[in-house]
């Protein structure tokens, strides 16, 4: 495995990182009110987490995504493990898309306007698999 990052993935990592460091930014100042919802969401989707704090909950995603965006901007951390949890992560942002009622049209993978921004996160689940892809390629 590869420890740098060739020069080929620095932009789909440095643009995935922006994305989800950000958000895990905003997730750490979360209020109990807005941990809730995410937890509300999630947690229809993914009965499991039901048992968690919505803060717990809030405060470990956003502790998350802030590991997973900075792991996508440190060069020297290789490329299949970023893209590997990178894909992890999109698979269970599109199980929220496809699985919460709402989301989608009615018998259709097309988006309702409720959908749209979760829908578009399919372009991370493609630089995750591209990463991961390219390093198994090699």
């Amino acid at each position: 495995m590869r420890i740098f990052a060739r020069p080929h993935q620095l932009p789909p990592r440095l643009a995935a990182a922006a994305i989800i460091l950000n958000s895990g930014l905003d997730k750490s100042g979360a209020d109990e009110q807005a941990a809730a919802g995410l937890h509300g969401m999630a947690a229809g989707t993914y009965p499991f987490l039901g048992r968690m704090d919505p803060v717990t909950f809030t405060r470990l995603l956003s502790r998350a995504e802030i590991a997973l965006g900075t792991a996508l901007l440190l060069p020297f951390v290789p490329s299949l493990l970023t893209g590997a949890a990178l894909t992890g992560f999109a698979g269970g942002l599109l199980g929220l898309y496809l699985k919460t009622p709402g989301m989608r049209r009615e018998g259709s993978l097309r988006p309702s306007p409720e959908g749209i921004g979760v829908s578009k996160d399919i372009w991370l689940l493609g630089i995750g698999l591209g990463l991961v892809l390219d390093e198994l390629g090699r």
